[in-house]
């Protein structure tokens, strides 16, 4: 795992995207890219730097297609909260994704069972799309990734999964009221992240410190689902210095970051 600090939100941004096309380019094959999407603050000056590269020819995203790590169980597809909506605007929008290219999960049907089974079929539609290329992930409060909260099994798939009440809280700014958030939703699972070929978490914010530090450095645990990204081989967490504030090891990372090109091949 790479973890790589910036002193500005500027700076974040700019690293994080840096990261995202270096990720296409490095697991990508041909010239359809294939992103996982999340939704939240965190990315927001991601896609804006991601825009800033198709501007000057450096990324397409014309025929990329879009993977939205989740969606809330209820609400219909054009639903102003919906996190197809929120995708359309925050990202097809910026980085010029078309929207029929944007994939989410089903968060309606007639049964529990049909909702099930359109969840099962959303990893299988990940990979007859050759699997994600780079998936961007922020973190929540609590540690959770997606919408896998705390308790959730470390090799889950994509399915239903009730919403901890603090996250309902913490959505309840973006309804008419706490009643109006939805209780559950569609997330994608931890094990169906893992299989991305790189992740790319931004976290900002002191709110975001005590999250990071477990998903870093703490034991990897259910009870902080972040914590999966210690087993990815190709892992990135893009931070801020609030959101660095619980890591112990920051000397570490900071001497990390300067990559290889100061490493000793040949002592004397």
């Amino acid at each position: 795992m790479r973890v790589l600090i910036g002193n500005s939100a500027s700076q974040v941004a700019k690293i994080a995207a840096e990261n995202v096309l270096a990720g296409l380019t490095a697991h990508g094959s041909g010239n359809t890219p294939v992103l996982g999407l999340a939704t939240g603050s965190s990315p927001l000056g991601l896609y804006r730097e991601l825009a800033q590269a198709v501007r000057e020819g450096k990324a397409d995203f014309s025929a990329a297609r879009g993977f939205a790590l989740d969606e809330y169980i209820g609400i219909r597809a054009t639903h102003q909260q919906s996190y197809r909506q929120t995708l359309i605007s925050e990202v097809c929008n910026v980085i010029g994704l078309p929207e029929h290219f944007l994939f989410t999960p089903q968060g309606l049907g007639e049964t529990i069972e049909e909702i099930e089974a359109a969840a099962a079929n959303y990893d299988q539609a990940i990979a007859a799309a050759g699997g994600i290329q780079v998936q961007i992930l922020g973190i929540g409060a609590n540690g959770h990734l997606g919408f896998n909260e705390p308790g959730s099994a470390l090799r889950s798939r994509t399915r239903i999964k009730r919403l901890a009440a603090k996250t309902r809280q913490d959505n309840a700014r973006f309804f008419e009221g706490l009643e109006r958030v939805p209780t559950h939703c569609v997330t994608q699972g931890l094990g169906t992240i893992l299989e991305a070929g790189r992740l790319v978490l931004v976290a900002t914010g002191a709110g975001k410190a005590e999250a990071i530090a477990a998903a870093v450095e703490g034991p990897l645990s259910a009870s902080c689902p972040g914590s999966v990204l210690q087993l990815h081989p190709d892992a990135v967490v893009v931070l801020d210095e609030a959101a660095a504030t619980g890591l112990k090891l920051r000397d570490y990372y900071d001497d990390a970051a300067a990559g290889l090109s100061n490493m000793q091949l040949h002592l004397d």
